[in-house]
C-alpha cells in the first residue's frame, strides 16, 4: 500500500509543479500590490488551470497524510 502512495504522490507533484508552470506570469504578488491597476478575472483555461491546482494541491495533502499513517 505504502508503494502505491509513494507513486500516487510523484506523479501528482510532477503534474502539480507542470500545472503550475502553464499558469500566466501576471497573476502574482506584484499585480496584487499595484503592477497592474485593472482587475482581471480568470476565464476559461487559466481558470481550469487555477482550480486544477488548489485540487491536485489537496490531494497531495491528503495522500501524504495516508502515506504517513499507513507508513507505521
Amino acid at each position: 500500500m505504502t508503494v502505491y502512495l509513494n507513486l500516487a504522490q510523484i506523479v501528482i507533484c510532477v503534474v502539480l509543479i507542470g500545472v503550475i508552470l502553464l499558469q500566466t506570469r501576471n497573476s502574482g504578488l506584484s499585480s496584487t500590490l499595484g503592477g497592474d491597476s485593472i482587475y482581471k478575472t480568470r476565464r476559461g483555461l487559466d481558470r481550469t488551470l487555477f482550480q486544477l491546482t488548489i485540487v491536485l494541491s489537496a490531494l497531495f495533502g491528503v495522500i501524504s497524510l495516508l502515506s504517513v499513517l499507513f507508513g507505521r
